[in-house]
């Protein structure tokens, strides 16, 4: 326990010293219990706490060579602390309270943020948001047929994942930049996690969105923060080459296999000698092309300024603009028509994606198994598989996927904020519904994509409404074009995918990580390498461990300056300031120094705790055998601006320490102790 040295509290020349026994001083920001204390002049101050009760605190006048208190003085008094069985009982209160907060009009407009702008909505933004929602549209219906390539599914459940999410994204999206439906990177997951089979796919979708909702509802966004930014661009640079990788097959017309890099581009090598030309050259043609097209809304005609500019000059620079954002739309329709024009009694004259099923799908739950199927000679070409079979395969994904779908949606969200707050827990909640959604359209799981996020933003959207205009164009093409993307060439959509993903290979982070803190590199490097090598979710574990890794290292070392003072009456003491909190880490480290510090000097030391803002039982053990270590050889050892939280951890573990919070009464202790001689 803290030693006060002093039975009265009015005129004690002690640390600290209060007018009622057993009584605890922590800081707070609430004033919900006692009025907080306002540091003056004045040596005694009288608290009033609500119930109209006065306690009194002794707080010594500040030394005139010092400007002021080193620490904390926003202090306030409680009484002591509450038992277990108090800390029971308050549990209902506090769950009550919890759920009248969840009813309020101000969590309901939070939560459901369509009820804040639909009353404003008018029709400068019902133009912004359809010339967008279009725009996106003609985007999402070939990535959509494309990244289901990448999720080894037939071309319509890209499109089923495409719709019903944007509608709900309308109602609880906080962003209007968010184009819900597939991304490259949520198709590879899903495709390692499922292997093709759309059950699973589906299901998948089912338990993403519904753990999505659950981390949104319990407020656990801050997860994100553990995945660093060299680790996100380790980890976004390792896919978009694996998705490069798996489109390969499609560009040269081959049959190849694999999850990993290594596997994908074995198989691409082995098979290499079977390219199809007509596939390779409109592969690459396409590349070319899309790259070049890409270019287009960069090409301005006439004054930089837009009110300088003549109406034809307008006309023509929005349509270069349309027409290079529109590319993939435009790439897929001009390669359709190469193919059915060649197309001939069967014949193809290249790999076709093949028949789209008409209409819209059917609305049903999820699949929570796997049903047996056999081919016309009876042999078992699909096992039966039921939900706990599921599970175990799904394994880790289930974790993986929700997290990587957030860090997507929220780097949409950044992007785009203009420096307004991201809400992520907001956004777990949306994509989570979303999600959920879809897996009754028979969708697999989806995220906002930063490319059509940048389409969005550039078309000018001005609310979340723009992607009921996508849905509805999604759904148009469900109906009446579905007969017409049999004719689409496989090669033509590996192109679409492999001139997209070429620029999510952050090689432009590199320079400034090493001039910034080399060290970054580390993980960033180790996670890229690692994604490519092993199955992605042990990928990107490894950079998350490496990380954790840097900051318990960083937590285990601290830094403690040491300044030799003089006390007015010329005594020297050491005076040693951690930068950090005491954790179980550290405190052997600490110890150790502050040990090495005191043996080479023998002069009293004090341990300034200003930034020492926690500590943990397992520090308290060690101070105490610090506390030891300096009375066994007599050298003074005393604390200076304890924080009464870490206090409390202190006296939990019966430690016997001094401690003060004002230089006069240090100076008088070490002064008396030197004079005594003995320890404190």
């Amino acid at each position: 326990m803290a030693n006060n040295d002093s039975p009265e509290p009015a005129t004690s020349s002690s640390a600290y010293s209060l007018s009622i026994p057993r009584i605890n001083i922590r800081r707070t920001s609430s004033d919900t219990q006692l009025d907080k204390v306002q540091i003056k002049s004045a040596s005694v101050y009288n608290i009033h706490g609500l119930s109209g009760s006065q306690h009194s605190l002794s707080v010594p006048p500040i030394h005139k060579d010092v400007p002021g208190y080193r620490g904390s003085n926003e202090f306030i008094l409680t009484d002591d602390k509450q038992s277990t069985m108090d800390q029971i009982k308050a549990i209902g209160p506090w769950f009550r309270r919890k759920c009248k907060n969840v009813c309020r009009r101000k969590i309901l407009y939070k939560r459901v943020p369509v009820l804040n702008w639909l009353p404003k909505y008018n029709m400068d933004d019902a133009v912004g948001d359809l010339v967008a929602g279009i725009t996106v549209g003609l985007t999402v219906i070939p990535q959509a047929l494309a990244y289901s390539s990448i999720a080894g599914l037939p071309a319509a459940y890209g499109l089923y994942g495409s719709f019903v999410g944007c509608f709900v994204y309308i109602l609880l999206g906080s962003c209007k930049d968010v184009p819900m439906g597939p991304t490259a990177i949520a198709s590879l997951l899903t495709f390692q996690a499922c292997d093709g089979v759309w059950q699973r796919a589906v299901l998948l979708c089912f338990l993403t969105g519904l753990i999505e909702l659950l981390m949104g509802l319990f407020g656990l966004g801050f997860l994100i923060d553990f995945v660093s930014g060299p680790v996100s661009s380790g980890f976004t640079s390792a896919v978009s080459l694996i998705i490069l990788s798996s489109q390969v097959k499609d560009l040269l017309g081959i049959v190849a296999k694999g999850n990993t890099f290594i596997e994908q581009w074995s198989s691409i090598i082995d098979d290499i000698h079977n390219t199809q030309v007509g596939d390779a050259l409109m592969g690459f043609i396409c590349i070319v092309v899309l790259l070049l097209m890409r270019l287009l809304p960069r090409i301005k005609v006439g004054p930089p300024d837009a009110c300088d500019q003549s109406v034809v000059q307008k006309i023509i620079n929005k349509s270069l603009w349309l027409i290079g954002t529109a590319r993939n739309a435009i790439i897929v329709v001009v390669c359709g028509g190469i193919g059915a024009a060649f197309y001939e009694n069967g014949k193809q004259p290249f790999r076709m994606i093949g028949e789209v099923p008409s209409g819209l799908p059917s609305v049903q739950a999820p699949p929570f198994s796997v049903p047996e199927m056999k081919d016309a000679n009876g042999t078992i070409i699909q096992e039966y598989e039921s939900f706990g079979d599921l599970l175990q395969g799904l394994g880790s994904m289930l974790i993986v996927i929700p997290l990587i779908a957030l860090l997507e949606n929220i780097a949409i969200c950044k992007a785009f904020a203009d420096g307004k707050p991201v809400d992520a827990t907001q956004e777990l909640i949306a994509i989570g519904v979303s999600n959920i959604a879809n897996s009754f359209v028979q969708g697999y799981p989806g995220t906002g994509a930063l490319s059509r996020g940048a389409v969005n933003n550039a078309s000018g959207v001005r609310t979340p409404f723009g992607g009921l205009y996508t849905g509805l164009l999604v759904i148009l093409a469900l109906l009446f074009f579905t007969p017409y993307f049999f004719y689409i060439p496989r090669a033509a959509l590996a192109a679409i995918i492999i001139a997209a993903v070429i620029f999510m290979i952050e090689v432009r982070v590199v320079k400034p990580m090493w001039r910034s803190k080399k060290t970054d590199l580390i993980p960033g490097i180790a996670t890229f390498i690692a994604c490519l090598a092993l199955p992605l979710e042990y990928g990107i574990l490894v950079g998350i461990g490496l990380n954790i890794l840097f900051i318990l290292y960083h937590a285990a070392r601290p830094k403690i300056h040491m300044d030799q003072a003089v006390t007015p009456c010329g005594v020297k003491y050491l005076m040693l300031t951690p930068d950090r909190c005491l954790i179980f880490p550290s405190v052997d480290y600490v110890r150790n120094l502050i040990n090495k510090h005191g043996l080479k000097s023998q002069i009293p030391v004090v341990i300034d705790c200003t930034h020492i803002y926690g500590a943990d039982f397992t520090a308290a053990q060690v101070i105490d055998t610090l506390i030891k270590d300096f009375k066994s050889r007599n050298q003074l050892l005393l604390f200076l601006n304890l924080k009464p939280s870490v206090g409390n951890v202190f006296e939990g573990a019966d430690l016997e320490y001094r401690v003060f919070y004002d230089f006069e009464q240090l100076d008088k202790a070490i002064r008396e102790c030197r004079r005594k001689s003995i320890p404190a």
